[in-house]
């Protein structure tokens, strides 16, 4: 692989790959942030938005990641394709989508996704399965057809400071590129593997 000058642009050429090889979820990417006192914690979430501002997901602004990134933003996404022998790192500030670009992002969504993001109560303790069940009951009674998008759900852009481009190479002798975001674009280094 010769390195582009925009890792962006390579990240975007990588998951088209990616979505042709990779079973399921191509998007999928973990997510790492920590708590007030420094423990680290990672999660898998999905990619849906990316360009050159940054990598986007949505979820519940009441989920431990939410309370995390508003807390402390700085955190890590890594994109990992089995199938096509590569990975991405990614360091950054994660900051919210606007209003309405996360409108139109849960419009999108299927109805008994969007009835779904109002029936979880993200990250708090569930007493059965049967209290979520409910819960879709009764969200899916109040909104048969147009389901707005609720307050407390939304999206984090991951507007990165660093990326790295990793692919596998025989005998452990991987390729490592890595990128650092100045205010004149991107600088770029390799690395040992």
């Amino acid at each position: 692989m010769s390195p582009e000058t925009d890792p962006l642009v390579t990240f975007a050429a990588w998951l088209k790959e990616a979505e042709a090889s990779e079973p399921n979820d191509p998007n999928a990417m973990t997510l790492a942030t920590s708590t007030p006192d420094g423990f680290p914690s990672a999660r898998m979430v999905l990619l849906k938005d990316h360009d050159a501002r940054g990598f986007v997901f949505y979820t519940n602004l009441g989920s431990r990641k939410a309370h995390e990134l508003d807390e402390n933003p700085r955190c890590a996404l890594l994109f990992h394709w089995k199938s096509r022998r590569r990975q991405v790192r990614v360091e950054g500030d994660a900051v919210r989508v606007a209003d309405d670009e996360a409108d139109a992002y849960f419009k999108s969504r299927p109805h008994i996704s969007q009835i779904g993001a109002w029936a979880s109560k993200q990250s708090q303790p569930l007493q059965g399965r049967f209290e979520l069940e409910a819960r879709v009951a009764t969200f899916s009674a109040k909104y048969p057809v147009d389901v707005p998008r609720p307050s407390f759900w939304s999206g984090y852009r991951v507007v990165p400071r660093a990326i790295e481009l990793w692919e596998d190479r025989p005998f452990r002798l991987h390729m490592r590129w890595r990128y650092e975001k100045t205010a004149d674009g991107w600088t770029r280094g390799e690395l040992y593997p």
